[in-house]
């Protein structure tokens, strides 16, 4: 299969990440088209029309449209959690591994984390890590999963963990904060209903710019009457934006016709596992569109590889992330695997 607007350059494929996606011309005449507004004054209806299709798809009450996802976990943790408290996180968590501290340094949040294989925590776990209110004890204020998990390397949770997980949080009285990057992935690797998913966090980030492969933007799902908060510190981060209805047009198309086709990516990315097994690489089998592997020397392998039209990323002295997306295909990820195998 070749992907919609897959690479056409012989001598360049890109599997740094799925951020690399560059908008298809049915998306740019969608952006062209697009009716614009203030939105800083809440006048942009494209934007309003964005927020009400993800609201809907994930059965929440209210959402908000903001530039990064880095933003939608900020803003989404920042409604549950004050100065000054604590929130439980995997220790690989996107929130704590490359957000720049962020949490902590607008927040003043503390982070209380574990290491879970694959990234996923365990009902278990968490009952070990969450502390109640007590005197002299800093309480867990909220818990925070990744589903997929970037550093698990596209990880899914089941569903009964996060029922379970929920019915916990539930136990003790704290809400659930899902970084959704990439739940879409997790939606099409697992047919777990995108309601279903929404009806198991209290706040939920989804990304449009990776798989669904829109250039910007995340959306922010939360209760209704939070949101009037949440533009404020919006507005206080920067995040105040004018005319975005032409960014919210590509993440509205990418919702219409980018979610399904992320199969797509997923074949590519076993694919892209088995080819380099057979070359004698140790590759994790992938569960959705993200395949590490474990190699020596990953950025020497990496810069080498680049130097032969290979983009790859090294996530560690040991390992590397390759990431399929809607503009790769079947021939980049063999020729993908041949290159690094070579490196």
């Amino acid at each position: 299969m070749t992907a919609a607007g897959a690479a056409t350059d012989a001598t360049s494929v890109d599997l740094r990440s799925d951020t690399v996606t560059k908008p298809t011309a049915a998306m740019r005449a969608a952006m062209l088209e697009a009716e614009v507004g203030d939105d800083v004054y809440g006048e942009d209806p494209t934007v309003a029309a964005l927020e009400e299709k993800v609201a809907d798809l994930f059965g929440f009450p209210a959402a908000l449209f903001v530039p990064t996802g880095v933003m939608a976990n900020h803003i989404g943790i920042r409604t549950l959690v004050g100065p000054g408290e604590e929130l439980v996180c995997d220790a690989d968590a996107h929130i704590a591994a490359h957000e720049d501290g962020g949490l902590a340094w607008h927040g003043g949040i503390q982070l209380r984390t574990a290491l879970n294989e694959r990234g996923l925590f365990t009902p278990e776990t968490l009952r070990q890590l969450i502390r109640p209110r007590l005197p002299h004890t800093l309480a867990t204020s909220a818990i925070e999963l990744e589903n997929t998990h970037n550093r698990g390397g596209g990880s899914v949770y089941p569903l009964a963990t996060l029922e379970a997980i929920k019915e916990l949080a539930d136990e003790y009285g704290i809400p659930v904060h899902v970084d959704g990057a990439r739940i879409w992935n997790a939606h099409i690797a697992t047919g777990t209903p995108l309601r279903t998913y929404g009806e198991l966090a209290d706040t939920l980030s989804v990304c449009l710019s990776k798989g669904l492969g829109a250039p910007v933007g995340s959306v922010l799902l939360l209760k209704l009457e939070d949101r009037p908060h949440a533009v404020a510190m919006r507005h206080r981060l920067g995040g105040g934006w004018r005319q975005a209805g032409l960014l919210a047009a590509a993440g509205i198309y990418a919702l219409d016709h980018h979610i399904e086709r992320l199969a797509d990516d997923h074949a590519n990315a076993k694919l892209l596992a088995e080819t380099l097994r057979a070359h004698g690489l140790a590759a994790r089998e992938p569960e959705t569109n993200i395949v590490l592997v474990d190699v020596p020397d990953a950025p020497a392998r990496a810069a080498r590889a680049k130097e032969r039209g290979v983009l790859v990323s090294a996530f560690g002295p040991t390992m590397l992330r390759l990431v399929t997306h809607l503009d790769v295909s079947e021939k980049d990820c063999l020729r993908a695997a041949e290159v690094l195998a070579r490196s």
